[in-house]
């Protein structure tokens, strides 16, 4: 599945040029509250993340409320599948020619080119920079060029005013490649030099103005849309917004660049060796980004399907735009507290493999998968009982009914199932890149992809029409838990142990202290169902009553079961409340 534009900027980490590497405990003991030697590493990892996670979460508050903006003005059908599918093409585009390579090789190079010479560190970074800029314009003519053949991959069964509704909007869009690859790698840059605040905040920007446009289209197309009814002036309206909210995110970022240091000189005098030494590293990360794309493909395809089928049938709105909401919902913890912790994580693990302290990087993996799991378990717990309740808040407005919300609450319920193995998953990729490997992730997404691939055509074959995209949902799930376990067992090999029995007792004790919270959860589901029924007025009561209490329980709960993840995450909290030191 693609990442939406607000997670493009997450991966990177922050230079790594400081003095020579200390134990955990030593790098934050002067910065954390007094807490048991084995907590303090996670405080500091914590810390390390807070900016991260507070622009993060701002970006996923307004992406959420971008997202339930277009769905009113939208709605989960035709329309919405066309705008979806096609607004997806640019994001896969980035990801196949340049995502996977300026996550995993692009910035590691940058940062050892200048730690051996800043001099020609930066003239390195100025002839990548132009490299990119030349090649994203290229892409981009290219991607216009090809919007029928990208419509004909993932449309599915798309056929008369949807497809060539689809076919235009592909067009249009894909000039949102140049600026998301023009502003991931200026947030790339940006990290490189330990400025985590531009990339995490330009985003909302970007929200903002597809809320102000679904706002303006919902005034402008009052009576309900369809492909076939769309006037020229509504989808420039939504051409205008899409795009300008993206370049927007992109311009955003210069006046950072400029305050770090940087000034763009365009050149391409590459080095003897230069280009082949990125070409080697790039090799085995454009083949897991062509593999992970191919899933997707297929995967989205099938729901394209299912929601013509279930037109036709008159099931409802049934296909890719329920499943695609209900993956964005999925990913918001991962992305709040997971992307955060990472990002702090692995300039860390890099340092620690690079020296061949691999017992020091079991130990950052572990940190990062308990600290993970703190927040992680909760919310799938949250969403597997909640989920009607989430759909309904965000989501039944404008074109989107209750009927429309409830599907989406399916799709997400099977999406919780996924999450804590999609984490532990996401977190052993990062291992595997900080010790410079990235051709083990590449085979490892053969076996993930092909699990994907084979419940998705399983499910879109034997499951009834309004169940497809609950099954491929599960098909993810299944899909993720068997990349988790094989990259758990060839590091547990490389690493000589991956701490398993520790993440296992934080993981045993955490789910002790969840039943209090889904206990309490789900009895606010049932009464306020039966009492008051479905709509706005009773998903917001249960939200309230069932986050908020159960929410209180679980951390009770955690420290009488002295998990010391929740003890460190409440200690670094309260530490920067006002009137504590």
């Amino acid at each position: 599945m693609t990442t939406q534009p607000e997670d493009r900027n997450r991966a990177w980490g922050p230079d790594t040029r400081f003095p020579p590497p200390r134990s955990p405990v030593e790098e934050t003991a002067t910065d954390l509250p007094a807490l048991p030697e084995p907590e303090r590493g996670a405080g500091g990892i914590l810390r390390s993340g807070a900016i991260m996670a507070v622009g993060t979460l701002a970006s996923r508050v307004t992406g959420f409320l971008r997202t339930a903006m277009l769905v009113a003005a939208l709605g989960t059908g035709a329309l919405g599948d066309a705008y979806n599918t096609a607004n997806t093409v640019p994001f896969i585009v980035y990801d196949l020619l340049l995502g996977g390579v300026l996550t995993a090789v692009v910035v590691p190079l940058i940062v050892r080119a200048r730690e051996r010479d800043p001099a020609h560190g930066a003239r390195y970074e100025q002839r990548l920079f132009t490299l990119a800029v030349l090649g994203l314009a290229l892409i981009t003519a290219v991607a216009v060029a090809l919007g029928p053949v990208f419509m004909s991959i993932y449309g599915g069964s798309m056929h008369g005013d949807q497809r060539e509704l689809a076919v235009l909007f592909a067009r249009l869009f894909a000039v949102q490649i140049f600026f998301l690859g023009v502003s991931a790698f200026s947030g790339a840059i940006l990290n490189t030099r330990k400025r985590f605040g531009a990339p995490m905040w330009a985003p909302v920007l970007n929200n903002i103005v597809i809320c102000c446009t679904a706002g303006a289209f919902l005034l402008v197309a009052s009576g309900g849309v369809d492909p076939s009814t769309i006037g020229t002036g509504e989808v420039g309206l939504l051409a205008a917004g899409t795009i300008g909210g993206m370049a927007l995110q992109t311009l955003a970022l210069w006046p950072s660049l400029r305050g770090s240091g940087f000034r763009w000189r365009p050149r391409l005098d590459f080095r003897r060796g230069e280009l082949g030494e990125m070409g080697r590293m790039a090799v085995w990360t454009l083949a897991y980004v062509v593999i992970t794309q191919i899933g997707f493909a297929i995967t989205t395809r099938l729901a394209n399907s299912a929601g013509v089928a279930g037109r036709a049938k008159h099931l409802g709105d049934v296909g890719y735009t329920p499943y695609f909401n209900a993956y964005q919902l999925f990913q918001l913890p991962y992305a709040i507290i997971g992307v955060s912790v990472i990002t702090a994580l692995l300039p860390r693990m890099s340092e620690h493999a690079a020296a061949g302290r691999f017992g020091d990087v079991r130990d950052d993996f572990s940190t990062g998968m308990r600290l993970c799991a703190v927040i992680i378990f909760p919310a799938a717990g949250l969403m597997g009982v909640l989920g009607p309740e989430i759909a309904t808040v965000l989501f039944a407005h404008g074109q989107t009914s209750v009927a429309n919300a409830e599907v989406i609450a399916e799709v997400l319920r099977m999406f919780a199932v996924a999450l804590v193995p999609f984490a532990a998953y996401q977190l052993t990729l990062r291992v595997f890149y900080a010790l410079q490997d990235t051709r083990t992730p590449a085979l490892i997404a053969v076996a993930v992809v092909a699990v994907n691939i084979a419940c998705a055509l399983a499910a879109s074959r034997l499951l009834p029409t309004d169940k497809i995209i609950v099954g491929i949902a599960g098909g993810f799930a299944l899909a993720q838990t068997t990349g988790a376990l094989l990259g758990w067992a060839v590091l547990r090999r490389r690493l000589g142990g991956m701490d398993g029995r520790r993440i296992i007792a934080t993981d045993l004790r955490l789910i002790v202290a969840l039943w209090p919270l889904l206990g309490l959860a789900y009895a606010v589901h049932a009464v306020l169902r039966a009492g008051l029924g479905t709509g706005l007025v009773p998903g917001l009561l249960a939200l309230a009553a069932g986050s908020a209490g159960g929410g209180l329980l679980y951390l009770l709960f955690a420290r009488l079961m002295r998990v010391g993840e929740v003890q460190t995450m409440i200690g670094t909290v309260t530490a920067r409340l006002p009137g504590r030191r």
